[in-house]
C-alpha cells in the first residue's frame, strides 16, 4: 500500500494523534512541524505552571559559641567572635538566615617550621617569633589566631609547659583578637601543656585544643571549666566517637556553649569526601534535634598543604603559586558547604579567595523569572 505524505496534514485535522502500523518509509528528507495553533495552546499551558521552594523547618538548632572576652567580660580582647547559631544548612537563605559568616583563624607555630613556598613567602621574616607572626596574621585579616605549641613534643624540642605558657602570654599581648591554643598532639604531654596555657590565659575565653579520646580529656575539660575557656572536641572522622566524646565532656560540667567540634579535615584529593560526609551528617543530625551534636564545627583547613599537589613544583600541574592557594581555598569552601563554622588557615591568598566565595554565596539575590513558554522551539 502506498501512502502520500502530502496528505498527512489533512489526515491530522480534527484528531490529536495518528497511529500507523506496518509502514515502511523511503524518504530523502522528512520534516514534521507543529501547527501555530498547537504551539500557542502548549505555551499557555506551561505559563500556568508555578514552582514553590520546598522549605525545611528543622526542629533543632546549633548553639552559639562566643570566643574571646572583652574588657567588659573580664578579658583584654578588642572584640569577640561568635560561631554557630545555624537554623538551616549553609547558604540555604530561602529556608532561614543563619546568623554568622565563617570565622577564620590563621595558624602560628611556636618554633620555625618548614612551610610550602607559597605560604613561607608571606611569613619568612617572622617564623622564629610567634608574637610577630601573630601580628602579621592580624594585618592579613585574621578573625582569630591559633598558636600551636608543637615545640613541646618530646620528639622535637620538649619545651616545658611553663615555657609554652610564656609563649601564649606573648601572643595574647601582641594581638587583641581571640586566641586558639593548640598542643603538639602528644597525648602524654598535651594535658600538662594545655592546663598551664589555660591558666595563664584565664579570662580571655580561648579555645583549648584539643580534648580527644586518646588522652586525658577529663583534665582538659576541668581546666577549661575552671579558667573559662572553650574546649575543642577532636575526633578522627567517626560520628559515633564524636557523640561519645561530646557526651563525656558535657557530663564533666562543660556546657554546649563551651564546646566546638573538630571531626578532622582531610584535604582535597586526600580524603576530602570523608570529611565532607562526616561534617554534613553531624550538621544534619544537629538540625534534626540530636543534642549531642548541636555545637559549631571547626576545620583544620591548613591540612590542605599536606597534599603534595598543593605545593610540589611540577610543571605539568601548573603554577604552584596559584595551585596551592586554590587547593586550600577549595578545601575550605567544600567543608563550609558541609557545615563547618571555624577555619584554621594559613595562606592569605587562599583566605581572600574563600572570603570572596562566601560573600558571593551569602549575598541575597532576586531570582530571575525563566520564560519556559517557548521551550519546544528553543535550541
Amino acid at each position: 500500500m502506498k501512502f502520500d505524505l502530502t496528505k498527512l496534514d489533512e489526515l491530522l485535522k480534527g484528531t490529536e494523534e495518528l497511529e500507523l502500523e506496518n509502514v515502511d518509509m523511503d524518504v530523502g528528507e522528512l520534516e514534521l512541524a507543529l501547527s501555530a495553533a498547537v504551539s500557542i495552546t502548549k505555551r499557555a499551558e506551561y505559563r500556568a505552571l508555578s514552582f514553590e521552594s520546598p522549605l525545611m523547618d528543622f526542629p533543632g538548632r546549633v548553639v552559639e559559641v562566643e570566643l574571646g572576652a572583652t574588657k567588659a567580660n573580664g578579658g583584654t580582647r578588642k572584640n569577640v567572635v561568635k560561631v554557630g547559631g545555624e537554623k538551616t544548612l549553609p547558604f540555604y537563605n530561602f529556608d532561614a538566615q543563619n546568623p554568622y559568616r565563617p570565622a577564620i583563624a590563621y595558624d602560628v607555630f611556636d618554633m620555625k617550621v618548614h612551610l610550602a613556598g607559597p605560604v613561607r613567602k608571606h611569613f619568612e621574616e617572622v617564623l622564629e617569633d610567634p608574637a610577630e607572626w601573630a601580628k602579621l596574621c592580624v594585618k592579613y585579616g585574621a578573625d582569630l589566631v591559633t598558636i600551636h605549641l608543637i615545640s613541646t613534643d618530646p620528639t622535637l624540642k620538649d619545651t616545658s609547659a611553663r615555657e609554652a605558657a610564656k609563649t601564649v602570654e606573648d601572643v595574647l599581648q601582641a594581638v587583641k583578637v581571640p586566641i586558639i591554643i593548640g598542643g603538639s598532639g602528644n597525648p602524654e604531654k598535651d594535658p600538662e601543656v594545655l592546663e598551664k596555657a589555660a591558666e595563664v590565659a584565664e579570662g580571655e575565653r580561648c579555645v583549648i585544643g584539643s580534648a580527644s579520646l586518646n588522652l586525658d580529656y577529663k583534665r582538659i575539660a576541668k581546666t577549661c571549666v575552671n579558667h573559662g575557656h572553650v574546649v575543642l572536641s577532636w575526633t578522627q572522622l567517626d560520628i559515633n566517637d564524636q557523640k561519645t566524646l561530646n557526651k563525656h565532656l558535657l557530663g564533666l560540667g562543660m556546657k554546649k556553649e563551651g564546646l566546638i567540634m573538630d571531626p578532622t579535615t582531610a584535604a582535597l584529593g586526600y580524603g576530602l569526601e570523608y570529611s565532607f560526609s562526616i561534617m554534613e551528617r553531624v550538621r544534619l543530625a544537629a538540625l534534626k534535634g540530636d543534642e549531642d551534636l548541636q555545637m559549631p564545627i571547626s576545620s583544620g583547613t591548613t591540612n590542605a598543604w599536606g597534599a603534595r599537589e598543593a605545593w610540589m613544583d611540577v610543571r605539568e600541574w601548573g603554577d604552584r603559586e596559584k595551585r596551592g592557594p586554590l587547593w586550600e581555598a577549595v578545601t575550605a569552601l567544600t567543608l563550609c558547604l558541609a557545615g563547618s563554622d571555624l577555619f584554621m588557615m594559613m595562606n592569605p591568598t587562599a583566605v581572600e579567595l574563600f572570603k570572596a566565595a562566601v560573600e558571593s554565596l551569602s549575598r541575597p539575590k532576586e531570582a530571575e523569572p525563566l520564560d519556559i513558554g517557548n521551550w519546544i522551539g528553543m535550541r
